[in-house]
This record gives structure tokens, C-alpha cells and sequence, in this order.
């Protein structure tokens, strides 16, 4: 019943033992080591605080400190840092002596310019591996009408060809050539002028750069509509240089409050000029007479001369600084200046705005803050610009200012969103064709030729090497593999037809006929599409025959005496074959498209091709009477002066060589015999002839001398006389002071 209680000593041995144990559990642990770190970041080291060895460290991280513990140890003492400045001078020493050999080593393999006082010839430079002694195909200098300089014209032009048809016809004519007929100068082109420009009435006509234009004293505003209508309905679609939303908004910007008044705008006379050119010409030609009161009574080749006078006023005070404005103005000058037969004018000014296109880097792609607008329609101006260029430069043989190697803006695009930023609503072909799928497939087609004309001319050092005064044609025996090389070459507009040309930019033939081809099949224009879509159509069509014709027509040959007929074996007659084959084509199209609709009507372009094509024609026959195309080539002649006499209603220079055309036909069938004389192709019911020319009346004179002759060499060797210089009139004189004579005096 007692509890046991242990005793005093008992309980002291106990915490004794029980001290004892713990003791020795304390002092048995490891003793814990303090963290160091090998070097502290700079911000932990200025506010003398624990670092670690993390990057950042937690301290920088936490209090957002700036760690630059980098592990790098900079210079900390002076011997240091004078080793440091030693070490670099020394690796300047040798970077400089490796320099200087560097020059010694370009010195002694390059060669200078050398000039010595005593001999300016001695002038010596750099050996070219592409340099040879015959390096180009010699042209033709022809002094122009209005020039006391000879103007040179390259081996593709019209003028060459001509050239070369007249030295075999004198060659073949023991007479020699006569004396040639009186000058070809349209005279609606000369007369009438003078007056009107040396006492000018329309104050319009002395604009300066901060006037107003009186709209009532030239056009109405509502004329100005009906114009501008005309241009985005034509020129727009073909021609994409203009946001039609902006153009619009831009017009109604210049008005004053009174409405009577409209600020300065070159783009704005620029586009009426152009306008009233197409506006007036197509009128006439569709058979609308003009009175006295109507705009531009003359010929439509000025038609808009005021207003293109008053835009290069305007831009005189733009050149040091030009805006897009500025080159969409240049580009739309030189259609005028062709459109009236200005080619070395408009040759002027596209080189002009070639490079104004550089100077604002049209040819780069478009700024990183350009809007997708503004970059879609760099694209569509720079490309404009290469196709007319490029254009103008095959026609004429001359050199291109602007190459591929040097652009790198890509093509502009042609999908409905590009549409959308176009600023034009017109309504899609199909799924994947807009209204900017013409260009686009016309861009293409031109860099084509440009590819196949570029490798065709610079392959003639390669395969002809004569003496000075000889070209191609004295050597046979190079003459097949160059037109082997062509026909290879050719493929490339062949491939654009198969593979690139949508369905919707073809038009339709009928008998089962294939667009793009030399079948003569007639035309199955599509009667309810948008006049845009016809025209697009047509001078797509014939853009390809005509580039098609001028890069084959070298190969139609002229040689001294009776020519035999061309060998069906041979490669270079293949050529000539096919180039009367594409410029039949492109005549019998203009023809019925001319006579059905009103498409083409007032398109000065057209004019040119028809004009280029009867000539080709015309040395076809003579140069090879008695082939088998030689009789379908004669009919197309027939045919193209029918052609130019209808274009003859509306421009003077399309009558005279309406005029020269006939004459070429008439000794044409004078060569061929009466057996293949009387057959002719008319264009429509007989019309009214149009206005008389010089150049008529002068074909006509040589027509009645040369039909007494016996033999046909005088008789069209005067004919060609006229066709030089009205090929002369088309594509070369040098100013407007023909036309203008008073524009000095009349502060323009």
C-alpha cells in the first residue's frame, strides 16, 4: 500500500548519466562550414552586403540590382596597364604592315589610266574580257528633219530595216535612186500653230506656278469629268500608275469654295492632256464630226497641248525635289509625247523618269513603314516605268538605261487584295483574275522579249566577226546558227503563252482558231464585257505579235540582185516566215477589231504596230516574191493601209502613212505580176477619204511617175524615200519647235 520513492543518490546518478549522454550526442555533430563566394558582384560589393555565386545573384534579383559579375578581372595596376598599351601598339605595327601589302599587292596588278601630256591619245584603260573588235551591230545614222545632228537608230528599228530595204533596191536599180519627194510633215502637225502660239488669247496658256486655273476659259468641270471618265475606263487599266480614290479625292481638293476656281495640279492637266488626245481621235474615228466650238478642232495629236504645257510649267519648279506625284506627271508625259509622234521627246523624258524612279528607290522594295497602299503602288510604278523603257528602247535599238541586275522590287501583285488598296472597284474576271492581272502578265510578257532581244544581240560578236563595213548578212554561213540561236530563244514567249496567260485575258476565236497564234482565225469578241476587259484583251494580243515580228525581222534578208525563193530547210527563212506570219496576224486583228467595235479607237500605240507591220510586210514581198507567204504578206499590206486610213480620221501621221502604205502595195503588185494583183482586202464599206496629206499626194505623184518606168526599182525605191521619212515623223523628231515655233515668245 506503500509507494516506493527511489532515493536521493539513486536520482542523482541518473541526471548525471542522463547530462553525461547529451553531452557527447553535442560535440559528436559537424561543425556547419560559412558560405563564400570567389568574387562579389559590383552592386553586392558597393553596399557591402553577402553575395552568392549565381548570376544574377539573389540580392540583384530580389532589390533589382544590376549584376555584372562577369568573371572578368580588369586592370588593377599601373605596370598592368602599361603592358596592356604596349601589347596594343605592337598588333597595330602588324595590322598596318599587312596593309601595306595589301596596296603593293593592287598596284602592281592593276592598271592605271595613263595620259601623257604630249599625246592625248596614249589614253590607255583596263583590259575587258568582254570587249572586242566587233562588239555591236552597226545601225544607221539619219539626220531628222528638225536636227542638224545625225540621230542614231540600233539594228531593231523600223529605220534600219528601211534603210536596208532602199540599199537593195538600189543595188537593183541601174538608175540610182531619184530625188526624193517633198518633206512628209503632216501638215495639220504644222500649220495653224503659229498664231495661236506667238499671240497667245488664252490667258491659261501664260500660267505661273501660283495662279489659279480658270476651268471656264479651257475645259468645263463637267468636261473635265467626261475626260476623266475616259482615262479610268483606257489608260487606267493598261497603265496603273494612279490610285483612282486618291486621284479622286485629290481633284475635289483643288476646288475653291466659289467653284469657279481650281489650284494648280500637274497630275490633274497631265491626265486631261492625255485624255483629250484618246477622247478626240476616238470620236473622229468612230465617225463624230468636230465644229469649230468643239475642244481641239486640229488634229488630235495636239489635242491637250495647253494643258501639257501648263503640267511641264509646273513641274519646272519640282525637279530639284520630286514627289510620287512628280514621276506618276513624268510617266504620263512621255505617253503623250509619243501619242504625238515626239518618240526622241518621250525617249528624253522616260530617261528622265527612269531615274527620278531611282532617286525616290522605286527599284528597292518598299520601306518597312510604307502603308500596304503606298508599297503596292511603288511596286506598280516602278514596273510601269521598266515596260516603257524597255519598250521604247527595243523599238528604237538603242541601250536600256534600267537593268534587272540593279532592281530588287518584286512584281506588284494582282490578287484581290491588292484590288482592295488599288482604289478601284471594277469587278473580277474569275476567282484568281482582277482588273491588275493585265499588267502583271504584261510586265512578264516584256521582260520576256527583253530576255530573248538582250541574248540575241549580244550573241552576235560570238558568231560574226567581219571586216568594217560588213555585217551579218555578207556571211552566210553564220546567218543559220544565229536564227537556230533565235528560234531556241523564242521558247521563253512560246512557254508565257502556254503557261502564264489566263483564259479570261484571251480572246475567243471563232472555226475552233487558238488565241495567241498565226491560224488568221476571225475574232470572237465578247459583245457584253466592260470596254476595259476588250481592250485589255486586243492589246495584249497584240503587243506579242508585234514584239514577235521585230525579233524575228532581222532574218528577212536583202541581197544584190533577183533573191531566190527561201529554202524551207532553212533557219533563217523559218524566221522571215514567222515574222510575216505574227505581223499578218497583228493586221488582220486590228483590222476587224477596228471595223466591229470601237475598242481600239484613238489608240495611237495601235497606229505604231500597223505602221511597223506594213513595212515588215512590204520587205517580206520584195525581199522574197515568189514564196508561198509572199501573197497572204501583200493582201496584209493592203489591209494595213486600210487600217491607217481609218486611224487617218483622227491623226495626220496615220493618213501619210496610209498614203506611203497604198504606194508600197501598188509596186508591191507591180513585182508580183497582174496574176497576184487582183486581190485586196478592204476594211469595211468604202468611207469617206480622210484628210489629204502631204505625204499622200506625194506617194500618189511617185505612184504616176513610176508606172510609166519600165521595171519596178525607181518607182519604189521613191516610195521608200517617203516611208523613211515618215518612219522618221513616227519615231524621231528631236522638239516641238515644228509645232510650237512661238512657245518662247509665249512664256511657256
Amino acid at each position: 500500500m506503500f509507494t516506493t520513492f527511489p532515493s536521493a543518490a539513486s536520482c542523482k546518478a541518473t541526471s548525471s548519466t542522463t547530462s553525461a549522454s547529451s553531452t557527447f550526442t553535442q560535440s559528436a555533430r559537424p561543425r556547419q562550414k560559412r558560405t563564400q563566394v570567389r568574387r562579389a558582384c559590383d552592386w553586392c560589393r558597393t553596399h557591402r552586403i553577402k553575395c552568392d555565386d549565381n548570376y544574377p545573384c539573389l540580392n540583384c534579383q530580389t532589390r533589382r540590382g544590376q549584376c555584372s559579375n562577369d568573371r572578368t578581372g580588369g586592370i588593377r595596376t599601373l605596370p598592368h596597364a602599361y603592358r596592356e598599351i604596349e601589347r596594343l601598339r605592337e598588333r597595330q605595327k602588324e595590322l598596318q604592315d599587312e596593309l601595306d601589302q595589301e596596296r603593293s599587292l593592287s598596284r602592281s596588278q592593276s592598271k592605271p589610266l595613263v595620259l601623257t601630256p604630249s599625246s592625248p591619245e596614249s589614253l590607255t584603260y583596263p583590259a575587258d574580257a568582254n570587249d572586242s573588235p566587233h562588239g555591236y551591230w552597226d545601225g544607221i545614222y539619219i539626220r531628222t528633219p528638225q536636227s542638224s545632228m545625225d540621230t542614231w537608230y540600233g539594228p531593231s528599228s523600223l529605220v534600219y530595216f528601211i534603210s536596208r530595204m532602199s540599199a537593195f533596191l538600189a543595188s537593183r536599180c541601174s538608175q540610182g535612186r531619184l530625188v526624193s519627194p517633198p518633206s512628209l510633215t503632216p501638215k495639220e502637225l504644222s500649220s495653224g500653230l503659229d498664231n495661236q502660239l506667238e499671240n497667245p488669247t488664252n490667258k491659261a496658256d501664260r500660267i505661273t506656278p501660283h495662279d489659279h486655273i480658270k476651268a471656264e476659259e479651257v475645259l468645263t468641270p463637267a468636261q473635265e469629268e467626261y475626260f476623266f471618265d475616259l482615262y479610268w475606263q483606257s489608260y487606267h487599266t493598261s497603265l496603273p500608275v494612279l490610285n483612282e480614290a486618291g486621284f479622286r479625292n485629290h481633284y475635289k481638293s483643288l476646288w475653291s469654295g466659289s467653284g469657279k476656281n481650281r489650284k494648280q495640279s500637274a497630275l490633274i492637266d497631265i491626265v486631261i492632256a492625255v485624255c483629250m488626245q484618246y477622247g478626240v481621235a476616238r470620236a473622229r474615228i468612230n465617225g463624230v464630226s468636230s465644229k469649230a466650238s468643239d475642244v481641239d478642232a486640229g488634229d488630235a495629236a495636239l489635242a491637250g497641248r495647253s494643258y501639257y504645257c501648263r503640267c511641264q510649267t509646273i513641274l519646272a519648279h519640282e525637279r530639284d525635289s520630286p514627289t510620287i506625284a512628280t514621276l506618276q506627271c513624268n510617266i504620263l508625259s512621255t505617253i503623250w509625247l509619243c501619242c504625238a509622234s515626239l518618240q526622241n521627246m518621250a525617249d528624253n523624258t522616260l530617261a528622265l523618269t527612269a531615274r527620278t524612279a531611282q532617286r525616290l528607290g522605286l527599284h528597292l522594295p518598299p520601306p518597312p513603314d510604307a502603308s500596304p497602299c503606298e508599297r503596292e503602288l511603288r511596286k506598280r510604278l516602278w514596273w510601269s516605268i521598266y515596260v516603257l523603257e524597255t519598250k521604247t528602247n527595243m523599238k528604237l535599238g538603242r541601250p536600256f538605261l534600267l537593268h534587272p541586275s540593279r532592281t530588287n522590287c518584286g512584281l506588284p501583285g494582282d490578287d484581290h487584295d491588292a484590288v482592295s488598296l488599288s482604289g478601284s472597284s471594277l469587278a473580277p474576271l474569275d476567282p484568281r483574275v482582277t482588273w491588275l492581272s493585265w499588267n502583271l502578265h504584261n510586265t512578264k510578257l516584256v521582260l520576256a522579249a527583253r530576255s530573248v532581244y538582250v541574248a540575241f544581240y549580244d550573241k552576235y560578236p560570238d558568231l560574226f566577226g567581219g571586216n568594217d563595213g560588213q555585217t551579218i548578212y555578207d556571211a552566210p554561213s553564220a546567218l543559220e546558227p544565229y536564227a537556230d540561236f533565235l528560234i531556241a530563244q523564242m521558247k521563253a514567249l512560246e512557254s508565257w503563252v502556254e503557261d502564264d496567260v489566263p483564259d479570261a485575258l484571251k480572246t475567243r476565236r471563232q472555226n475552233h482558231g487558238a488565241a495567241f497564234s498565226t491560224d488568221g482565225s476571225p475574232l470572237d469578241i465578247e459583245q457584253f464585257a466592260p470596254l476595259w476587259l476588250r481592250q485589255q484583251r486586243l492589246l495584249l494580243e497584240l503587243l506579242y505579235h508585234n514584239l514577235c515580228a521585230n525579233l524575228y525581222r532581222p532574218f528577212i534578208s536583202f541581197k544584190p540582185g533577183s533573191p531566190p525563193p527561201p529554202s524551207p530547210a532553212s533557219s533563217a527563212a523559218s524566221c522571215a516566215r514567222r515574222c510575216a506570219a505574227h505581223a499578218i496576224a497583228a493586221t488582220l486583228i486590228t483590222r476587224q477589231a477596228l471595223a466591229a467595235t470601237d475598242v481600239l479607237a484613238g489608240w495611237h500605240e495601235a497606229v505604231e504596230w500597223q505602221w511597223s507591220c506594213a513595212v515588215t510586210l512590204a520587205g517580206f514581198a520584195l525581199a522574197y516574191p515568189d514564196a508561198e507567204l509572199a501573197s497572204g504578206a501583200r493582201e496584209a499590206v493592203g489591209a494595213a493601209g486600210e487600217v491607217l486610213e481609218a486611224y487617218g480620221r483622227g491623226f495626220a501621221v496615220a493618213a501619210s502613212a496610209a498614203g506611203v502604205v497604198r504606194g508600197l502595195g501598188e509596186a508591191l503588185d507591180r513585182i508580183a505580176g497582174p496574176s497576184q494583183s487582183d486581190t485586196k482586202i478592204r476594211l469595211g464599206p468604202a468611207a469617206s477619204r480622210p484628210m489629204m496629206s502631204q505625204g499622200e499626194q506625194a506617194a500618189g505623184r511617185a505612184d504616176d511617175e513610176g508606172s510609166g518606168r519600165s521595171g519596178e526599182g525607181p518607182a519604189i525605191a521613191d516610195v521608200l524615200d517617203v516611208a523613211m521619212e515618215l518612219a522618221l515623223a513616227v519615231d524621231g523628231y528631236d522638239g516641238g519647235n515644228m509645232w510650237w515655233p512661238g512657245m518662247e515668245a509665249a512664256g511657256l
